[in-house]
């Protein structure tokens, strides 16, 4: 990501329904599916600020990789040294199977290989581990705001899920998120395109870099949070949530 883009997250995220809404509902999947013992281990990959990490710290013992500068030095100040990994190469520093959880909370579009990247979570895992991600859904949305985030694609269910093949995963569960806001956020980024091709392209900001006045933020994700607990398949959504266990 853009280094701006850290200091977007640093100080919205705690607050933001968007934000805080996919820690919780990840957290309470991660709960629903096999609840964390205190020895057990927790990798977040692509960490960012490490709220996340951190807010699972109750719940298990937690280490955070990211390989941005501006990542790891926000990491720096809620980890302990030897809590935080920077990527090597291609490679997590981590022996096979060494942890119980791998999360990856919308990081798999960020990389060119992102199959790679799944495979590397099998490796790090235990049989019967977790990996729980997110990812932004739908072509259909890609807008101006993608490129500013270095994504390399959005996904559909399927795609997701061919990442995480039977042979290897059992996927335990598998959804679109933030639903309810697809239609507004699909109208918002067509208009933004059609200003770009008549030459006003604008300057709005996005949501996810404004906190929403109290009632309307604690509303909207209390939606997006209970909806994201639901097995009903949805037919699209914002966001992709997928948990699957190593075989």
């Amino acid at each position: 990501m853009n280094p701006a883009e850290y200091e977007n997250l640093e100080a919205i995220e705690a607050e933001h329904w968007y934000y805080s809404g996919k820690r919780r509902f990840v957290r309470d999947w991660l709960l629903r599916v096999r609840p964390p013992k205190r020895e057990d281990l927790l990798l977040d990959c692509g960490a960012g600020t490490g709220r996340f990490g951190q807010e699972m710290e109750p719940f298990c013992r937690v280490m955070v990789l990211d390989d941005h500068e501006e990542a790891l030095k926000l990491l720096r100040r809620r980890f302990r040294a030897d809590q935080i990994l920077s990527l090597s190469g291609d490679t997590v520093p981590l022996p096979d199977a060494s942890l119980e959880y791998v999360t990856a909370l919308d990081v798999l579009e960020h990389v060119p290989d992102d199959a790679a990247v799944v495979r590397g979570f099998h490796r790090l895992l235990k049989p019967g581990g977790i990996a729980a991600v997110t990812v932004p859904a739908g072509m259909a949305l890609w807008s101006d705001w993608d490129v500013a985030l270095h994504h390399f694609r959005r996904y559909d269910r399927d795609q997701l899920r061919a990442l995480f093949p039977a042979a290897s995963w059992e996927i335990l569960h598998v959804n679109y998120t933030n639903v309810v806001v697809y239609p507004a956020v699909w109208a918002v980024r067509h208009w933004r395109k059609l200003r770009r091709k008549i030459g006003r392209p604008g300057t709005a900001a996005r949501t996810e870099d404004r906190l929403p006045p109290a009632f309307v933020n604690a509303s909207l994700r209390s939606v997006f949070v209970n909806m994201a607990r639901w097995r009903l398949p949805f037919p699209f959504g914002v966001s992709l949530l997928l948990v699957a266990q190593k075989k």
